[in-house]
């Protein structure tokens, strides 16, 4: 019986958190996919991760990711909610922890 990943991000975003916390300076992220790619570019962007290399290896391909120290805590918000761009503060104010 072969065992199915249900959230590919979810399982990312823990392993970079686990690596973080160890103190580690780099992580392998298995598999990959459009949203992984999509979101690591975005934690890039602002700061939280450093450079990443995506690695074909014609199966469901890897990522290595560079850290950097600069992470705490990160996690996803599942099931994932469709909303529409007005109400982007309601929800992150009702979904999202005060601090």
């Amino acid at each position: 019986v072969k065992m199915v990943r249900m959230n590919v991000l979810a399982d990312c975003l823990k392993s970079i958190v686990n690596a973080e916390r160890v103190g580690k300076r780099q992580v392998m992220i298995r598999p990959s996919s459009k949203v992984v790619v999509a979101f690591l570019k975005l934690m890039q962007k602002h700061g939280y991760i450093g450079e990443f290399e995506i690695i074909d290896d014609h199966r469901s391909g890897k990522i290595v990711v560079e850290l950097n120290g600069r992470l705490n805590k990160c996690g996803v918000i599942s099931p994932r909610y469709n909303i529409p761009v007005k109400k982007v503060d309601h929800t992150a104010s009702v979904l999202l922890p005060s601090r």
